[in-house]
């Protein structure tokens, strides 16, 4: 080789590894859609989902674009935001808390992957052919868990010992609800304990059927949380307060809003879960592999607040299982 020729090849190389080395450090971007019903999800479970994803190395602005859509608590909205984040061809579709984001969610697409946050009943709801095979576009995490309806009822009955009359209100237009109350009327059954079941399909129907509750002579009263309820927390909070009614929710932010005890699966850690699995299915899984998750870690919190309000005093053996006093 004519040392003129060696100089040029050089030349070329160099100039060449420059643009190589700078196509290396163009990361990769990814778009991921959210789709929430409840109001104010972006300040709740959007939050760790999103903190989780920053620790698996995602960034805003950098390689993520997050685009977050919120039906802010009216179901019948649903449809027309899934349609406007499955338009923006995200990588992933998540949907946020309950059953009717899923099917929104699901229903918008076939072939985008979707994760959902927290369904109480996943096959039950059609939304999986079954939780260890998803076999199809949509995966996530479960919040049915064994027992966990049962294990709210015995808490509400050590408040209040003497087998009176404990109430449960519903929504059974849910997959979820029509497994879990199965579940309290047997563990009521069990344990000899005289229970009542009052619906609330809509938040229309919810002072109704706490007022036929407290009517029917009702010493306690469980609800079993699904969206409709959910989003009317507070609501439900200030007419269980004010009839000196002690109640348990599914979840945290029941006890957060005021109410006086809930447990269930920890949302915030099944949120984190979520993230997880958008990040596999960004590296190259596929949805139908990735079996659905049913929550590991549970939460029971008192709120020794509400229980002021109500005048009660909580058992010592109540305090010491709770895995959170607020005060």
């Amino acid at each position: 080789m004519q040392r003129r020729e060696f100089i040029t090849l050089l030349g070329g190389s160099a100039a060449a590894w420059p643009l190589a080395a700078r196509a290396q450090q163009v990361e990769k971007s990814y778009r991921v859609g959210y789709l929430a019903l409840l109001p104010g999800e972006d300040t709740t479970l959007l939050r760790p989902f999103s903190q989780r994803l920053q620790e698996l190395g995602y960034a805003q602005d950098k390689n993520l674009a997050l685009d977050y859509r919120s039906a802010e608590g009216s179901p019948e909205r649903l449809t027309q935001l899934a349609a406007e984040l499955v338009q923006a061809m995200p990588d992933v579709l998540v949907a946020g808390f309950g059953t009717v984001a899923a099917k929104a969610a699901a229903a918008a697409t076939k072939t985008i992957p979707v994760v959902f946050t927290g369904v109480g009943d996943p096959v039950g709801a059609g939304l999986v052919g079954s939780l260890g095979r998803p076999d199809a576009n949509v995966t996530g995490m479960s919040a049915l868990a064994t027992e966990t309806a049962a294990k709210q009822l015995q808490f509400l009955e050590d408040l209040v010992p003497g087998k009176r009359t404990l109430a449960v209100l519903c929504n059974p237009g849910t997959p979820y609800t029509a497994l879990a109350l199965r579940e309290v009327r047997s563990a009521a059954t069990d344990s000899n304990q005289p229970l009542l079941v009052f619906e609330a399909r809509t938040a229309d129907q919810i002072t109704a059927g706490i007022e036929a509750a407290i009517t029917a002579g009702a010493a306690g009263l469980l609800t079993l949380d699904d969206p409709v309820l959910l989003s009317a927390r507070r609501k439900i909070v200030e007419l269980v307060t004010a009839a000196r009614l002690p109640t348990v929710g599914g979840i945290r932010d029941f006890a957060v809003a005021g109410g006086l005890m809930s447990y269930g699966p920890n949302q915030l850690q099944m949120s984190r879960r979520a993230a997880d699995y958008v990040d596999k299915i960004l590296k190259g899984a596929h949805p139908a592999d990735l079996p659905v998750e049913q929550p590991t870690v549970f939460e029971f919190v008192i709120n020794l607040k509400a229980a002021k309000a109500l005048g009660l005093g909580i058992p010592s053996a109540l305090l010491a299982a709770a895995d959170e006093v607020i005060e």
